[in-house]
């Protein structure tokens, strides 16, 4: 289904400023959006439990359980996209947004038809490897005893128990993988893994390749899969064999 016909979807409003919600409510079910608004984490779980939606608009600054701590709930176990709304100016604060899985963010004050390009861009792009199944269930990377398996978006050691990564890390472990040997700036891995480019965050990244090498690496101090090259960016070294 294309997302240009957009009656089919559901989004679900998290924020705790009820303008911003009808506003945005009323935006999309313009649009063709099925909308629900709640106002912070408790009201966004009830609203979860009772149904699906296919993207979430989540504020950051919520009281009680704020952005990042639901947002991190979400990806423990949703692949949902998520884009963040910020009013803060605090760079970090997006940076971890990222970080904890969120797909994209978008600060206040915003364009309704910015926002409503960033939420068509993330659900795309969860669409294209929710369609494409034929195209990727064989598409197997096996390197250093590890088993990366595009198609079921997981992770699997020498027993052939799951590593658990974060949508981010499985992202940038998938693109770096998938091109042993090549050399990637910082700002071509935010832009492949995020859809964008985000040169004046590239922080996340090392961020994000840290917390990778401590679940893949044998030594993390010392990494043979992904090496930093100084002044520009990573690069896969594992050895293996790829299936296509």
């Amino acid at each position: 289904m294309s997302l240009a016909a957009s009656k089919d979807y559901s989004l679900l409003v998290v924020d705790d400023d009820p303008r911003i919600r009808q506003m945005l409510a009323r935006y999309f079910e313009e649009e063709g959006y099925r909308v629900t608004g709640v106002a912070d984490g408790t009201a966004m779980r009830a609203a979860l439990a009772k149904g699906t939606f296919d993207a979430i608009l989540l504020d950051l600054g919520l009281p009680g359980d704020d952005g990042l701590t639901l947002a991190r709930e979400i990806r423990s176990t949703s692949d949902i996209p998520i884009v963040m709304l910020t009013g803060r100016g605090d760079v970090i604060d997006r940076i971890v947004g990222l970080e904890v899985g969120a797909d994209d963010y978008i600060a206040k004050p915003f364009h309704l038809r910015e926002v409503l390009a960033r939420v068509r861009s993330v659900m795309r792009r969860r669409q294209v490897v929710a369609e494409s199944p034929a195209k990727t269930e064989d598409r197997i990377i096996e390197f250093e005893g590890l088993t990366l398996d595009l198609g079921r978006r997981r992770l699997l050691d020498q027993a052939r128990s799951e590593i658990e990564l974060t949508t981010g890390e499985f992202e940038m472990l998938a693109v770096l993988a998938s091109h042993p040997g090549r050399v990637f700036q910082r700002e071509t891995l935010m832009d492949m893994t995020r859809g964008r480019n985000l040169e004046a965050y590239d922080r996340s990244i090392d961020a994000q390749i840290a917390r990778l090498r401590k679940k893949i690496e044998r030594d993390p101090k010392k990494p043979e899969l992904v090496k930093s090259v100084r002044g520009v960016g990573y690069v896969f070294a594992g050895k293996g064999v790829k299936n296509p």
